[in-house]
């Protein structure tokens, strides 16, 4: 038994990652502000033997009580509706919170995880990214809030494991989808299939034939738990392969919550990636990790919980 801190942990990602820690037997002291986090997604949670809350904004000093044996560091804004919204405080969540959160792990000699992000190879000239690839991002263009404060994440997680000999990890999650995403966060799984299921038109950006590659939160959790077990410094990609257009996506979600919605086009974003696809030869090599939900099953997971939520709202 671990006693870990997840920040972030009342997010999407953090309160799934809070459930296979705590499923598992160990501690969770989940840190959130509730800026994008919802503590209905840890409500389940509370009354948990071996669970803590804390309300608080990692971007500030960070302390906790009693020994700490890992620090898992989710916190921020990561969709980009969040993100473009809350430009500073993702640039501050970045820096100010790893270096915060690094300070954790330092003090109580815990390992360190920071949950880095496919962004980190902007739109890309590789394809499909390796780690080694160093990326395509424009560091001042809207999107490099997000880019740039999670490359600045990775290169002084790195810092503090070469210099003080810190156990650190670093994850590159590609897209992930679930329950417990929020409807209106403008991820585009989350808003195809919302508008699936209130018979409204796709919103596509583009003309739909940049490539995503999505990964489902269980899957993705399953990596997770086996990268904070495993001895790995260096970055590690955890994502789903096999690579979609947003077209194709659009079809599966119609397809899958049987919807009249038809779809509409609308101009790309400044800097949107082009295509987004993992190689996940090191996380099968070191991790025996690859997924195995296919799409349309995650799709239909998903859409099952969105309509419940859209059913009580």
């Amino acid at each position: 038994m671990a006693r870990v801190v997840v920040t972030g942990g009342a997010g999407f990602l953090g309160s799934h990652l809070c459930d296979r820690l705590l499923a598992r037997g160990d501690q969770v002291v989940c840190i959130d502000n509730l800026i994008t986090g919802n503590l209905a997604n840890i409500a389940h949670l509370r009354e948990a033997a071996g669970f803590e809350f804390i309300d608080h904004d990692v971007s500030d000093y960070v302390t906790v009580d009693g020994e700490v044996d890992a620090v898992l560091h989710f916190a921020s804004p990561a969709s980009p509706i969040d993100y473009l919204e809350m430009p500073i405080q993702t640039l501050k969540v970045g820096s100010l919170g790893t270096h915060n959160t690094l300070g954790l792990a330092m003090a109580k000699g815990a390992t360190f995880f920071i949950a880095s992000t496919s962004e980190v190879y902007g739109d890309p000239h590789e394809h499909p990214q390796k780690e080694t690839y160093w990326g395509n991002v424009n560091p001042v263009g809207p999107r490099g809030v997000y880019d740039e404060a999670k490359r600045f994440a990775e290169a002084m997680t790195m810092a503090y494991h070469r210099y003080h000999d810190l156990d650190t990890r670093i994850v590159r999650i590609f897209n992930t989808y679930g329950p417990r995403m929020r409807p209106n966060d403008g991820r585009v799984v989350s808003n195809f299939i919302v508008q699936a299921l209130q018979g409204q038109n796709l919103t596509i950006y583009g003309d739909g034939s940049q490539t995503r590659s999505f990964c489902y939160v269980d899957d993705e959790v399953r990596g997770l738990i086996a990268l904070l077990d495993s001895g790995e410094n260096d970055p590690v990609n955890i994502g789903n392969p096999n690579e979609f257009t947003v077209s194709e996506l659009a079809e599966i979600v119609v397809d899958v919550v049987d919807s009249p919605s038809e779809v509409e086009y609308h101009p790309l974003p400044v800097d949107d990636p082009t295509q987004r696809r993992p190689d996940i030869t090191r996380a099968k090599a070191l991790l025996d990790w690859e997924p195995t939900v296919e799409l349309r099953e995650g799709i239909q997971r998903t859409a099952d919980y969105f309509a419940g939520v859209l059913g009580n709202s």
